[in-house]
């Protein structure tokens, strides 16, 4: 039985001509937008065009392209290298590579028995189920049906996860002393309205944060969760880690991007340099932020017992 297995993620684009349909798409998805088509078409449409060259000044400060892609592709080589047996494919939700690219290259290989592992460690109707409806989708048009499907929906919880995590944070104290320091984990936000739906997604982070705060009990001045990347003049999950800085002025902090695997703009721009001038300007004496797991050794380690077990 040929093996496959799709990393799954929300992608980003490979230039800066990609951004508006990186956009265009995200607001475009209904998980997003939970509104009739006609009506997020054309509201999809407003916020592209009226977010776009923002956007892509964001992404020329990047280097012209979202960091994700580099990171993205360094993962899938290396979890092809640590399961040689298998066919280690990623799909992006808005930008190339899509299900569909994937989904004729694991026809074309004869693949039958299937791992689908969203990159995402706690489950969201806005990543996860959106990124496995449209990939079921496309199975569906394309007419593949392979014998055994596993989809994997969260792993938050996973031990040697968790492990990884604190490495991180110890390699961002770079031998300062922890005690010292506020810890904050962040986590992308989420409009409240998509939470009264039953999004179990904020009750997983919080659950996340708890199992750490027991692996982390006493090392640090205080552990905080905070959200980020708020967008509109809906109401979304709080505390903002805005609200979080405000309240540890004269004190050293660690953030640490618990809802990403991989380094993004809403890590690398977002985190390290927007709120490290945030901070600043709260009164924060020190600003600190941990890298994501990326592609190390640890984190293909990980993945690999998620989709072995």
């Amino acid at each position: 039985m040929s093996w496959g297995i799709v990393l799954m993620n929300m992608g980003g684009p490979h230039n800066l001509d990609e951004v508006e349909l990186f956009l265009k798409n995200m607001f475009n998805d209904p998980n997003i937008l939970p509104l009739p088509a006609p009506i997020r078409s054309l509201l999809a449409y407003l916020i592209t065009k009226g977010r776009l060259p923002e956007a892509r000044a964001n992404y020329q400060k990047l280097g012209g392209r979202s960091p994700l892609v580099e990171e993205s592709l360094q993962l899938v080589a290396k979890m092809q290298e640590a399961l040689p047996e298998s066919l280690v494919l990623q799909v992006m939700r808005y930008t190339p590579p899509r299900a569909r690219e994937a989904i004729l290259q694991l026809q074309e290989a004869q693949v039958d028995r299937l791992t689908l592992l969203p990159l995402y460690p706690h489950y969201s109707t806005t990543t996860t189920r959106s990124s496995l409806q449209d990939f079921a989708y496309w199975a569906q048009r394309l007419g593949y049906y392979p014998k055994r499907v596993t989809a994997i929906t969260h792993f938050y919880d996973h031990p040697s996860l968790n492990e990884l995590i604190c490495q991180r944070i110890d390699e961002a104290l770079e031998g300062a002393s922890s005690r010292e320091y506020d810890l904050i984990f962040t986590a992308h936000s989420l409009p409240q309205k998509i939470v009264e739906r039953g999004d179990p997604y904020p009750f997983q982070v919080q659950r996340h944060v708890e199992l750490l705060r027991r692996r982390l009990q006493g090392r640090f001045r205080a552990i905080h969760l905070a959200f980020q990347s708020k967008l509109g003049p809906v109401r979304w999950l709080e505390p903002s880690l805005d609200q979080i800085l405000a309240t540890l002025k004269g004190r050293r902090v660690l953030v640490y991007p618990l809802s990403f695997l991989l380094d993004n703009s809403e890590t690398l721009l977002e985190l390290h340099q927007e709120y490290g001038q945030v901070a600043q300007e709260r009164g924060v004496t020190e600003y600190r932020v941990a890298r994501c797991p990326n592609g190390t050794h640890q984190l293909v380690a990980v993945l690999k017992e998620l989709v072995v077990e």
